[in-house]
C-alpha cells in the first residue's frame, strides 16, 4: 500500500468514526426522547395526607385526558422538592412555596443562583397566609429584634417562610424556637415566647379555638394580651401576595390585620429553547399540560380539591418568570431579583443551612 493510499484510508476511517459518533448521539437523543414519552413526568408534591399531593393527583387526572402521564410522588416539602428536581430522579415538576425562588436568588453559591435562573412558574395555586401571632407589647415587625420567636421545624415550609420574612425585614431574633403549633400558641399566651409564625390557609383550627379561651373567665385575660401582627412592608410584598386576617376568619379578633400569603406554585425547568430533541419533547409535554389544566379547570373547580376555588391560573407571582412552553403568550420579562444585601452572621448561617438541605443526597 502506498503512502497516499494509507493517508486516504486513515482519512476514511476518521470519517467513519465521526459518522459513528454522530449516529450514537442521534440514537441517544432518540432513546432519551422515547424515555421522556414512556416515563412521563415525575411531579414531587408533599406528604401523603397534605394538600400538595392532592393537587398533584388532580393535575395528573387532567393530564391523563390529554394522553400525558404524570407520576405523582410524595415528598418532604418545598426544599426537598427542589433538591429532587435537580437530581437525576425523574422529577421534572414540583409543587413548592413561592418564596423558594427568593432564597435561591440571594444565595452566595453560584449553583443555587443557576438553579433559580432555570426555574419557571407553570401555574400559581392557592394562598397560605402568614399568621404572625404575638404579644401586644410587640406592635411592629422590627419589635421582634432580640425577642423569642417560634419559626417552626428546620427545613419545613413554615421555617422557610418565617426566616425569609425575618431576613427581608432585617430582623434578628434573640432566640429562634422550634415548637409544634399548639405548643407555640401556648408559649405566646403564657409569655414563654414573644411571637410565632404559622403559615397555613386560613382559618386555622389552632387559632379558631382561641374563641373558647376567650369565653372562659380563667383564660380570657390571656387572649386580651395577644394579637396578630401586621405585615405590610414593601420589601416583603415584593415576594409575597397581600392578604388580611379578619373577624370573619377568627371571631376573637377585633379588626382587620394586613398580612401576606405565600403561594403554593407548580414549577418546572425552562425547556423553551428547544435546543435538542429532549428539550423539544419536554417543551411539547409542558404545552400539553398547560392546555390540559386550562381546559379541565371547570372540572377541577367542581370536583377537585376545595382549594382550587382560590386559584387564578393567570396570576403573576412576584419575581417568578412564567414557563413559555406551558404559557406561550406569557411576557418574556421578569421582575428584578432581590438585591443582594450585606448579611449578618445569623443570615449567613441560614443560607448555609438551606444550601446544605438543597444539595444533600435524597433519603
Amino acid at each position: 500500500m502506498t503512502h497516499s493510499e494509507r493517508r486516504q484510508g486513515g482519512h476514511a476511517a476518521k470519517i467513519r468514526r465521526g459518522m459513528a459518533q454522530c449516529l450514537v448521539l442521534v440514537l441517544g437523543m432518540a432513546i432519551w426522547t422515547q424515555q421522556a414519552h414512556a416515563q412521563g413526568i415525575g411531579i414531587v408534591t408533599g406528604s401523603k395526607t397534605g394538600t400538595y399531593i392532592r393537587f398533584g393527583r388532580d393535575i395528573a387526572k387532567s393530564a391523563k385526558k390529554a394522553n400525558l402521564q404524570l407520576i405523582v410522588k410524595e415528598s418532604e416539602g418545598s426544599l426537598s422538592n427542589i433538591r429532587r428536581m435537580v437530581s437525576k430522579e425523574n422529577a421534572g415538576l414540583g409543587i413548592v412555596q413561592s418564596d423558594v425562588l427568593g432564597f435561591l436568588n440571594r444565595s452566595n453559591d453560584p449553583e443555587m443562583r443557576r438553579i433559580a435562573h432555570r426555574l419557571r412558574l407553570v401555574f400559581p395555586f392557592y394562598n397560605e397566609e402568614v399568621h404572625l401571632f404575638a404579644r401586644k407589647d410587640i406592635q411592629r415587625l422590627s419589635d421582634l429584634n432580640g425577642k423569642r420567636v417560634v419559626v417552626g421545624t428546620k427545613g419545613s415550609g413554615n421555617w422557610l417562610t418565617a426566616n425569609n420574612i425575618l431576613r427581608l425585614g432585617n430582623i434578628q431574633p434573640g432566640e429562634s424556637l422550634e415548637l409544634a403549633p399548639s405548643s407555640a400558641v401556648s408559649a405566646v399566651l403564657t409569655g414563654k415566647a414573644d411571637a410565632m409564625f404559622y403559615i397555613a390557609g386560613k382559618p386555622v383550627t389552632v387559632f379558631t379555638r382561641m374563641r373558647g379561651l376567650q369565653k372562659n373567665p380563667k383564660y380570657a385575660h390571656l387572649v386580651e394580651q395577644v394579637h396578630f401582627l401586621p405585615l405590610d412592608d414593601e420589601n416583603i410584598l415584593r415576594e409575597y401576595v397581600p392578604s388580611s386576617i379578619e373577624p370573619s376568619d377568627y371571631s376573637w379578633v377585633s379588626g382587620n390585620t394586613p398580612t401576606v400569603a405565600v403561594k403554593a406554585v407548580l414549577v418546572g425547568f425552562d425547556f423553551s429553547s428547544r435546543r435538542n430533541a429532549y428539550y423539544r419533547t419536554r417543551c411539547k409535554q409542558m404545552a400539553t399540560l398547560g392546555k390540559a389544566i386550562r381546559a379541565n379547570f371547570p372540572t377541577l373547580l367542581r370536583s377537585g380539591h376545595p382549594k382550587w376555588k382560590e386559584v387564578d391560573l393567570e396570576q403573576e407571582i412576584g419575581i417568578w418568570q412564567r414557563d413559555r412552553c406551558a404559557s406561550p403568550n406569557a411576557p418574556t420579562t421578569m421582575a428584578a431579583a432581590p438585591t443582594a444585601q450585606p448579611k449578618s452572621a445569623n443570615q449567613e448561617e441560614l443560607m448555609k443551612a438551606i444550601e446544605i438541605i438543597l444539595t444533600s443526597d435524597s433519603q
